[in-house]
């Protein structure tokens, strides 16, 4: 039976305040006001001022007292031995690490001392997640079962572990029978974070040439699981002949697989590992197991070279055959997610509609592709006339991927210097896979088709249907081919056939600049004759109708219109011989000028009146 722990606590004189412990633990002082020596419940040393006295009094004798026991005691500690003191020779383990796989839980650490009949104890402790889904640590540290008392540095708690996603805190300390060394440092754990995946199990099956191989997951017989979703489990198989100078090749397999390509006769050694690629873990290594192959039967009924020929979503698997007898076929596939499960599969093959009992060595099963992206295996099950069957080897297809993108249709057009070139899908507007799920681009190849051969072909990639190429050189004939293209898959089409059409000359354009050179002048001239015929014979100003007649004479402009206005009679003196009074005449002069331009003057035509106005004026004038 282990021995109970024995704590050694420090001596504490009688008269020392004794110490509360708060939640978890914690250690503090009492307050002043409860430290006070003498009060009771009926208000003692908070009365008068000699009760005060009387208690300072009682108070320093107290403590005198204290002083003196204080003294003695630690005149007994002088000898008493370092071990009652609470000390101890045993040292601390150290290096403590937790090694976690799977579900299995091992404790391992160090330890320097010397000392002999040392035993081993350790308590662990977790947080929880609480209902705010905040964590609560636990308060008590309990003792870890399968690591008490163990005389070795390690021990395997795995039955004392449940909760894997919860945090751990472990710790270890020495022991020699009531003697106990300190506790180590305290190793901090999530078993989920820090656990390996364990070695998958592998069973082999050697036959007519080829290694049948079915993976078990890692804790395939065990209740309590580590890890829970075997369907993340990816599996590599790392495989050489068993030689001594072997070349080691790795490949991904499913968890129940063929292992093919394999000299006949051959032993070759093999080991399986699983891992988890989404979480970036790789587990452990299965035992190495070998095995020997056997030579493979040559089976002449057997579909062979089966092949797969896919173009713009059309896919049409192909064999050959080598038997010269009758023979049927019938064509299998099976989703590839059923490779993925631990299942047995092989009753879930399903016939190929419109490839059962065929004589053909070839078929369309395009009709089993959907447009979602989805892996398929196929086979073909040959069938002669006494009901005896052969399996070919499975093909795997991926569509996308299998896929090939063929020519787009090409249009093109042009406009003056600008080539216009319009682009059908692959495929056909009709086929939304192509459209859809390959996000294409296209690639357009033009140059110029002449003798010289150096001429640079040049190259522009759109994203739509349509592409326009522009600065052709007049009268020149254009060639253009298109290909379609996948960024995402990296995968390319054939090219299209070559359109070529020739760009517009400049003859046309030359001649109209010349018509117009020329035409320019030509109206410019007609306009200004134009206008001058206009001034001259439809003037927009016309003269006076006071200066229509003169000197007794009807003045008749041809420039004037013949419609009869009131026109004014003016008169002109050129000479006069008398002699006069010049200031008189000027100022008689200025005075006519003056009433004849603010006054009306007549407008008859007759020339007796103009004579007797004349008369009239030289009379004046005398």
């Amino acid at each position: 039976m282990r021995p109970a722990h024995r704590q050694l606590l420090p001596l504490r004189s009688p008269c020392w305040p004794r110490p509360h412990r708060q939640q978890h633990g914690a250690v503090r002082a009492l307050p002043a006001h409860a430290q006070s020596f003498g009060a009771s419940g009926n208000g003692a040393g908070t009365g008068s001022a000699e009760g005060r006295v009387q208690d300072g009094a009682a108070a320093m004798v107290v403590g005198v007292g204290c002083a003196a026991v204080a003294a003695l005691l630690s005149c007994f500690l002088v000898v008493l031995p370092l071990r009652c003191a609470g000390q101890t020779d045993l040292k601390s383990p150290q290096d403590i690490q937790v090694y976690v796989v799977n579900t299995n839980f091992t404790l391992r650490w160090n330890y320097t001392g010397n000392d002999t009949n040392v035993t081993f104890s350790a308590e662990y402790r977790w947080f929880e997640s609480s209902d705010t889904n905040e964590k609560v640590r636990e308060t008590e540290w309990k003792e870890l079962s399968g690591c008490q008392n163990v005389t070795r540095t390690e021990c395997d708690f795995s039955s004392a572990v449940t909760k894997y996603y919860d945090e751990h805190e472990v710790r270890i300390r020495a022991e020699r029978g009531e003697e106990l060394s300190p506790w180590s440092s305290i190793f901090e754990m999530t078993p989920y974070a820090i656990a390996q995946i364990g070695p998958p199990g592998v069973e082999l099956q050697s036959t007519n040439g080829v290694i049948k191989i079915k993976v078990s997951p890692p804790e395939a017989n065990q209740v309590r699981k580590m890890w829970i979703a075997d369907l993340r489990f990816k599996y590599i198989l790392v495989i050489w002949e068993n030689s001594s100078n072997p070349e080691v090749r790795s490949q991904s397999i499913f968890p129940t697989d063929t292992i093919d390509d394999l000299a006949p006769d051959t032993t070759y050694c093999l080991k399986v590992q699983a891992t988890i690629p989404l979480e970036f873990q790789e587990g452990l290594f299965s035992p190495i197991f070998c095995v020997k192959t056997t030579r493979k039967v040559n089976d002449l009924l057997c579909a062979t070279n089966v092949r797969i020929l896919a173009l713009n979503m059309k896919f049409h698997l192909h064999w050959n055959s080598q038997y010269k007898q009758h023979v049927s076929y019938n064509v299998q596939y099976l989703s590839g997610y059923r490779k993925t499960l631990h299942d047995d599969y092989s009753t879930e093959w399903l016939s190929v509609p419109g490839c059962e009992n065929i004589t053909d060595t070839q078929c369309n099963f395009s009709s089993i592709i959907s447009t979602t992206p989805g892996l398929y295996y196929l086979r073909v099950q040959a069938m002669s006339e006494n009901n005896k069957t052969c399996l070919s080897n499975e093909v795997k297809v991926d569509p996308l991927r299998t896929n090939e993108i063929g020519p787009p249709d090409v249009k093109v057009d042009i406009s003056d210097v600008s080539l216009h070139i319009q682009i059908s899908p692959p495929g056909g507007s009709e086929c939304e896979v192509m459209r859809d799920h390959y996000d294409l681009s296209y690639r357009v190849l033009y140059w110029k088709n002449s003798s010289n051969n150096e001429e640079e072909v040049k190259i522009k990639e759109v994203k739509q249907t349509i592409a326009t190429v522009s600065d052709l050189t007049p009268s020149t004939l254009y060639c253009v081919k298109v290909q379609a293209f996948s960024e995402v898959y990296n995968k390319s089409g054939d090219y299209s056939k070559e359109e070529c059409i020739k760009t517009p000359g400049a003859t046309f354009v030359t001649a109209l600049i010349a018509v117009l050179l020329v035409a320019m002048p030509l109206v410019f001239g007609l306009y200004q004759i134009y206008n001058k015929i206009k001034y001259v014979f439809f003037p927009s100003c016309q003269p006076p109708l006071n200066i229509e007649g003169f000197g007794g004479q009807v003045f008749n402009s041809l420039y004037l219109s013949t419609t009869d206005e009131p026109i004014e009679n003016c008169s002109i003196i050129e000479a006069i011989t008398e002699e006069v009074n010049q200031i008189d005449f000027k100022d008689y002069k200025h005075s006519k000028q003056s009433s004849r331009d603010s006054g009306t003057y007549s407008n008859d035509s007759d020339t007796s009146g103009s004579k007797a106005s004349e008369e009239t004026l030289v009379k004046e004038i005398v």
